[in-house]
């Protein structure tokens, strides 16, 4: 098993959805924040594991943060992004969230309403595009795995441990 494991961690990406950015960035400090920062430090502890976030999960949070005007947690919100990075959202992410709300739509399983431009598929679709074009094993954190789980890979932020991301990179 160490053996499989070794080989999984240099390619697996922790992709954090805007929740879990929310908790990370926000300058207050409670309970879920300080559990949240608690489980980053973790996982960022282990070297060869990659983490991120989507431009899509930044601009939901940054907009918020604009609005309420909320400078330090803007801060922080580029102090993430400049340290950790964000997955771009191109052409070929648009296409693939397309296809996968059109089939969430027909199979009814819907995550937004019809007229939202729907995140998830789009964070799903940078998720999936990771793992069959660049051969990354990508988990994507969050505080909801209901709407993620249909489309790829997901677990709550506190079961998101080292081991439990090896065991989904595996199946």
């Amino acid at each position: 098993m160490k053996e499989e494991s070794e080989n999984c961690l240099p390619t697996l990406l922790i992709i954090l959805d805007t929740g879990i950015l929310g908790l990370l960035t926000n300058p207050k400090c409670s309970k879920a924040q300080l559990r949240c920062k608690n489980w980053f430090r973790k996982i960022t502890e282990n070297k060869q594991i990659e983490i991120t976030t989507s431009e899509i999960c930044d601009y939901e949070l940054r907009r918020e943060l604009i609005r309420c005007k909320k400078h330090e947690g803007l801060k922080r919100l580029n102090e993430f992004r400049d340290t950790f990075g964000c997955l771009e959202v191109t052409r070929d992410v648009l296409d693939k969230a397309a296809q996968l709300w059109a089939w969430a739509r027909e199979t009814n399983q819907a995550t937004a309403h019809d007229e939202s431009i729907d995140a998830d598929v789009i964070l799903s679709a940078q998720s999936i595009i990771l793992s069959s074009e660049y051969n990354k094993s990508s988990i994507i954190a969050t505080t909801n795995t209901k709407h993620l789980d249909r489309y790829t890979p997901s677990l709550h932020w506190e079961e998101a441990t080292i081991e439990n991301c090896i065991k989904r990179c595996q199946k």
